[in-house]
C-alpha cells in the first residue's frame, strides 16, 4: 500500500468515527419485519408503519397549514390524499432527513392543469427544521408534508425502502 492510499483510508475512517458526529446519529440500522406500506390518516394525525395488516409503529405527525380536504394546487397548504409511492430519500434536508413521496401523479397533474394552476410537489414525510426549529412547535406548519420529531424521522427513514407505498386519507 503506496503513502497516498493509506492517508486516503487514514482520512475516511477518521470522518466516519468522528466525535459524536450528529450525521453518524441520524443512519439508524432497522432489521425487523418489512415495511409493507405507510398509512396517514389525517383527520386523526396519525402515521402508521405496516407489515401487513400489523402495525409496527405508529406516530403523532403535523400536516399543512390548511389540512382539510386533498391538496389540488401549488401553494394551498393541503397535504395529499391518495395512494402515492415513496419514491426517494434526502440524507441532506432541511428538515433534518425526509422520505419524498410521489405526489403529484398524472391525475394530480390534469386536475391542477384543469384550473390553470400548477400541482405543487415536494411533498415529504420530514423531520424538524434545522433552522426555526420554534416553526415546528405550531400545529399543522407544513406547506403540505407530514412532519414527525427528528428522532422519529431517523427510525421511519431506517424501516421504510423506496417504493413503499403509502396511502393517505382524510
Amino acid at each position: 500500500m503506496d503513502r497516498r492510499t493509506f492517508s486516503l483510508g487514514a482520512v475516511a475512517t477518521l470522518g466516519v468515527s468522528g466525535c459524536g458526529s450528529s450525521s453518524a446519529r441520524r443512519f439508524r440500522s432497522y432489521n425487523g419485519p418489512k415495511v409493507t406500506s405507510v398509512v396517514v390518516n389525517k383527520g386523526t394525525r396519525r402515521m402508521y408503519l405496516m407489515h401487513n395488516e400489523q402495525i409496527l409503529k405508529e406516530y403523532d405527525i403535523d400536516l399543512g397549514f390548511a389540512p382539510a380536504g386533498d391538496k389540488r394546487v401549488k401553494g394551498d397548504g393541503k397535504t395529499p390524499e391518495g395512494t402515492y409511492w415513496i419514491n426517494r430519500r434526502n440524507p441532506n434536508s432541511s428538515y433534518h432527513l425526509s422520505l419524498g413521496i410521489s405526489y403529484p401523479n398524472a391525475l394530480d397533474r390534469a386536475e391542477a392543469k384543469a384550473m390553470g394552476k400548477e400541482p405543487g410537489g415536494d411533498i415529504f414525510i420530514h423531520g424538524e427544521p434545522n433552522r426555526n426549529r420554534r416553526q415546528a412547535r405550531d400545529p399543522d406548519w407544513t406547506a403540505g408534508c407530514i412532519a414527525v420529531k427528528n428522532k422519529e424521522i431517523e427510525e421511519i427513514y431506517a424501516m421504510v425502502t423506496d417504493w413503499t407505498p403509502i396511502a393517505l386519507r382524510p
